[in-house]
C-alpha cells in the first residue's frame, strides 16, 4: 500500500485519470449521454489491451497503461460514433501510433488526437461533439480548475492557458469588435466544455509538446492561430483538434531549436523540484 501510495503521490497521470474519469461520469449520469458507457467501455478495454500488449512483446514497464487510460478517456470525452468497431480502431491506432510514429525517443502525435482525426476523416461515421456539454457554467469551471492542477504538475500551465487565452483573445476581437455581436456569443465560446479539455487535457500532453518553455509558448500560439484561421475560413467546429494534427509533426523543430531535456512520467516531478533549488 505504501508503494502505490508513493507512485501516485510522484505521477500526475493518477490525477488526470481521476479527472477525466470524473468528466466522463458526469457526462453519462447527468447529462444523459445515451449508450455512452459501451463506446466509453471499447476504448478502455481496446486501448489497456493494446498497450498491455506492446509492453509484454518489448519488454517495458506496464506503467505505459497509465497513460493509454489516459487516451482511452480523452477518446470518450471528443470523439463519438454509433459504431463500436469504430471505436475500437480509433483506439487502436491511437496507442499503436506511440510505437511507429517515433522521433528521437517521443511519439510525434498525441495519440488520441491522431485517433480523432483519422477515424472521422476515413470512416465517416464518427463525429466530435463541441455542444455535448450543456450549458451549465459550473462544468466549465470545474474544468479549469482541474486542469490547473494537472497542468501544475507536469509543468505546462503555459501551453494550455496561453493557446486558450490567445484563441478567446481573437474569438473576441472578431466576434465583438469587428462583426458586433453581442457579448454573450464570446461568453458562450469561452465556456465550452470540448474547448477546455482539449485546451487544458489534450494539446498539453507533455510527452508530444516541445521539451523547452519558451518553445511551447511559441507553439501555443501558432497552434491557436492555426486554430483561428480554420474555424472561420474552412468553417471547422473541431478546428483545434485538425489544428494539434497539422502543427504536431513540426515539434521535432521546435525541440533542436530550444535544447531541453525529455519529459519523463516517472521523473518529472524530482526534475521540477531540481530545477527549483538550482535557481
Amino acid at each position: 500500500m505504501l508503494k502505490i501510495a508513493k507512485d501516485i503521490s510522484k505521477d500526475p497521470r493518477y490525477y488526470q485519470i481521476g479527472f477525466q474519469g470524473s468528466f466522463l461520469f458526469f457526462g453519462i449520469l447527468i447529462l444523459g449521454w445515451e449508450t455512452e458507457w459501451q463506446r466509453v467501455a471499447t476504448y478502455m478495454a481496446v486501448c489497456l489491451t493494446t498497450q498491455m500488449l506492446i509492453c509484454y512483446l518489448r519488454k517495458e514497464s506496464f506503467h505505459a497503461l497509465k497513460s493509454a487510460l489516459i487516451t482511452s478517456l480523452g477518446l470518450g470525452l471528443l470523439l463519438h460514433s454509433q459504431q463500436l468497431w469504430v471505436a475500437a480502431l480509433a483506439a487502436f491506432i491511437a496507442i499503436i501510433s506511440k510505437s511507429i510514429l517515433r522521433f528521437n525517443g517521443k511519439h510525434v502525435f498525441n495519440p488520441a488526437n491522431l485517433g480523432i482525426v483519422l477515424i472521422v476523416l476515413l470512416s465517416n461515421q464518427a463525429w466530435i461533439s463541441p455542444g455535448q456539454w450543456g450549458s451549465s457554467n459550473y462544468f466549465p469551471f470545474a474544468i479549469m480548475l482541474a486542469g490547473l492542477i494537472i497542468l501544475s504538475k507536469v509543468d505546462r500551465l503555459e501551453t494550455g492557458f496561453i493557446f486558450f487565452g490567445v484563441l478567446m483573445l481573437l474569438e473576441f476581437l472578431r466576434q465583438y469588435v469587428y462583426l458586433g455581436w453581442p457579448i454573450d456569443f464570446w461568453l458562450h465560446r469561452i465556456s465550452n466544455g470540448s474547448i477546455l479539455v482539449y485546451a487544458l487535457f489534450m494539446i498539453t500532453d507533455p510527452k508530444t509538446t516541445p521539451n523547452h518553455k519558451n518553445a511551447r509558448i511559441i507553439w501555443s500560439i501558432i497552434l491557436a492561430l492555426i486554430t483561428f484561421i480554420l474555424g472561420y475560413k474552412m468553417q471547422l467546429y473541431a478546428a483545434p483538434i485538425y489544428a494539434l494534427f497539422i502543427l504536431s509533426p513540426f515539434t521535432p523543430f521546435f525541440d533542436k531549436a530550444f535544447i531541453a531535456s525529455k519529459f519523463d512520467w516517472q521523473i518529472g516531478s524530482r526534475n521540477k523540484k531540481l530545477k527549483l533549488a538550482q535557481k
